[in-house]
């Protein structure tokens, strides 16, 4: 080593404590990681889909390009919109109308700001509890709660067939006209969509 002896320590040091750093880390997010569950379920029983189907609209979400058309978690192109964040938003509208029409038989655009503000407060616990038991790897949610998922899924199993009241939204995000031609594989998509905005959204 000679002279370089510093150098060469220096070097052998930055190396240990990096590699040391990225083996850390890298545990880290696999330990943090969010949850799949086994089973989504309604409280009053109804199995919605599996942990299975979360995987299998993933690998479809990834056959029509993954973050090459929209993002994840903000982790893609930006295009098209980050599908975690439009179906949380979507999903969380879709909940407060269907309160509203529930508690006072109209919309919620209709209601006074008072009434508003009392929905708001009940959604975010709704939005913000941790439903998922750690023991079976069931995630519950509430019969309404499951309403609007439905009527959210509903949207994008639209937007990625060839709907037509929805040509200028897929065009607007570059996606093809029947982006998805599987119904199975669009419902199975949706599934994954939800339990990414779940995960975002649900204290853990």
């Amino acid at each position: 080593m000679g002279p370089y002896r510093k150098l060469w320590f220096t070097l052998i040091a930055v190396l240990a404590i990096t590699f040391s750093l990225l083996g850390y880390y890298g545990t880290e997010v696999y330990r943090q990681a969010p949850p799949i569950p086994t089973q989504v379920a309604s409280a009053d029983g109804t199995v919605l889909f599996t942990g299975d189907d979360i995987l299998d609209g993933q690998t479809a979400w990834q056959s029509v390009g993954g973050m090459q058309l929209g993002s994840i978690w903000g982790h893609g192109a930006y295009q098209a919109p980050d599908w975690s964040a439009d179906w949380l938003h979507r999903e969380l509208m879709a909940w407060l109308d269907l309160a509203a029409q529930q508690q006072h038989g109209t919309g919620y655009a209709a209601l006074a700001g008072p009434q508003q503000a009392a929905l708001r407060q009940a959604l975010k616990a709704e939005y913000r509890a941790n439903r998922a038991d750690p023991a079976s790897g069931v995630l519950t949610v509430s019969p309404l709660r499951a309403q609007a998922m439905a009527q959210t899924a509903t949207y994008y199993r639209e937007l990625f067939s060839d709907a037509p009241h929805l040509q200028r939204s897929r065009e607007h995000f570059a996606m093809k006209e029947n982006t998805l031609p599987s119904a199975e594989r669009r419902d199975k998509l949706t599934q994954f969509f939800f339990w990414t905005a779940w995960a975002a959204a649900t204290e853990r």
